[in-house]
């Protein structure tokens, strides 16, 4: 009993100081991966909806079995910080969650801090944090830590932020309480997402096709975009966000973030259209330094600027 105590103890001091960094959701789920796990990923990459992202069947085993990718792992803490500053408009549209500073970067400043608490509550305890880059299935194990459900787009969406959420996650070979899973679907019949989506990506519920999705084309996709897509981003130069916008959970309870390093970069917002047009390298560096739109390079960029014209 005394045990049980001590480790309800440590968890609430935790999540405690998590959401003293900052973080608004904070969830514990047991470090065991269900079969589900396994079946799901395995049928979407026999289908090819990983499109070129060849780095998730490369390490598909430790993603569909954390146990594979941190071997005695027994807790997942998971972590969410609401970004939301504003719907895109104009015919240049940027992601929302690209409008400021790196995410990867802002996160991981502040699961290095949360690892450092709690190694010092439990010295001898192996450690790993993750922000989108370890192969962890991060949405599933969000859900397991009852911070919200993946909605027909595939997002997780949360009860109070909706789905504008970035994730990140605490591995520890150390006991901690789980949470109760998030286990009700509350998408109902709702198929906004579904019907909204302009190049057909969420192809059914819960499924989404990455070789049609304007995100994935215009941020992973390398070289010339496919024919058929070429006049169909519907003004995104980078990344989409339409399965969200028409979201009724974040119609509802979107909710403009705290945190500074999200807003939108005055830069970014006041480009005009001709300015996008003009754009070069040096240009394309110095506006986007610490940002995550890096990673679809100049020449990515500039591809999707001119299908946008």
């Amino acid at each position: 009993m005394g045990n049980t105590k001590r480790t309800k103890e440590l968890t609430e001091r935790i999540r405690a100081f998590a959401f003293d960094l900052g973080f608004e959701k904070v969830g514990f789920a047991s470090a065991q991966s269900p079969q589900q796990d396994v079946t799901h990923l395995e049928e979407w990459l026999r289908l090819g909806y990983n499109a070129t992202m060849n780095w998730m069947s490369k390490r598909k085993d430790e993603r569909s079995d954390i146990q594979e990718y941190f071997p005695g792992a027994k807790s997942v803490v998971s972590l969410a910080m609401n970004y939301y500053h504003g719907d895109s408009s104009g015919n240049m549209k940027i992601s929302n969650y690209a409008w400021g500073d790196d995410y990867h970067n802002v996160l991981k400043v502040r699961l290095i801090k949360l690892k450092e608490f709690v190694q010092e509550l439990c010295k001898d305890a192996k450690i790993l944090i993750s922000v989108d880059t370890a192969p962890l299935m991060e949405k599933a194990w969000a859900q397991r830590a009852g911070l919200g459900w993946i909605g027909k787009h595939t997002n997780l969406i949360s009860r109070d932020y909706g789905s504008w959420l970035f994730l990140g996650e605490l591995i520890l070979d150390y006991e901690l309480t789980p949470d109760q899973p998030f286990e009700d679907d509350l998408c109902g019949s709702c198929s906004a997402c579904i019907d909204a989506c302009p190049t057909n990506a969420i192809v059914q519920d819960y499924l989404l096709d990455s070789n049609k999705c304007i995100s994935y084309l215009t941020i992973e996709h390398r070289g010339d975009l496919p024919k058929k897509y070429e006049t169909e981003l519907n003004g995104w130069i980078y990344g989409c966000d339409i399965c969200q916008n028409v979201c009724p959970w974040n119609e509802k309870f979107a909710t403009k973030s705290k945190e500074n390093s999200f807003a939108p970069r005055a830069r970014i917002m006041e480009q005009s259209e001709e300015s996008w047009s003009e754009l070069n390298e040096d240009n394309f560096k110095q506006l986007f330094n610490r940002s995550s739109i890096k990673r679809t390079k100049f020449t990515g960029l500039s591809r999707n600027i001119a299908a946008c014209k």
